[in-house]
Order: structure tokens, then C-alpha cells, then sequence
């Protein structure tokens, strides 16, 4: 079956981008839509790997935010700037990616996998 290149690109590259709207639950709402409404098996996959690096998100930034209370922000100095690196960086290059080669999913490192 042939699916629409320009329509896997943008749904795609939306499915990795929503991370952008907000760090809430409408960010991870939107690839979990596309998930349900979209037929396209790279574009499930995308949307699989975007609900992932949600949950990931969301789990580091709790940890982080733990840590830094427990050291009254001194390890803040030095995870803060890593955290956020980790949340801008991969979703960047996987819609770079995703728009550069549709056919292949983005599979993001250092991430676990619940979905």
C-alpha cells in the first residue's frame, strides 16, 4: 500500500514537534491522536516514539526536580542545562529526520520504551 509522503512528513514531524506546545497533557494528547487516527505504520511508530520520550520527560524532570530540592539547587547548576538539552535537542533532530526521511521512523537514544 502507498502511503502519502507529504502527509507522513507532517504528521510525523508533528508527532515529535507537539513536545514544543507545552511540557502538560495537551503535548502528549496530540501524538496520541495521531496514533489512533492515522493508518500509516511509520507514522504510528513516530507517534509510539513521541508518547515515549513524553513519559521519559516527564520522569526525568521529576527527578531532576528532587534532586535539586534535596541539594537546595545546587546540582541544579549543573542537571538543569543537561535536562534541558535532553528535552530540546532529540525532538529537533527526529523532525529533521522525519522530515529529511519519511520512511524511517526517528528512534530516540537513552529513552525508555512503554508504548
Amino acid at each position: 500500500m502507498e502511503y502519502d509522503q507529504d502527509k507522513r512528513k507532517l504528521l510525523s514531524a508533528l508527532s515529535h514537534g507537539s513536545i514544543f506546545f507545552s511540557s502538560l497533557v495537551l503535548s502528549i494528547a496530540i501524538p496520541i491522536g495521531i496514533l489512533f487516527t492515522s493508518d500509516d505504520p511509520v507514522v504510528k511508530e513516530s507517534a509510539k516514539e513521541a508518547i515515549n520520550f513524553h513519559l521519559n520527560v516527564w520522569v526525568y524532570e521529576v527527578i531532576v526536580g528532587v534532586l535539586v530540592f534535596l541539594t537546595l539547587g545546587l546540582l541544579g547548576i549543573i542537571l538543569i542545562p543537561i535536562f534541558f538539552l535532553f528535552h530540546w535537542v532529540p525532538p529537533i533532530l527526529a523532525i529533521l529526520q522525519s522530515l529529511g526521511n519519511p520512511n524511517q521512523s526517528y528512534r530516540y537514544p537513552f529513552i525508555f520504551r512503554v508504548v
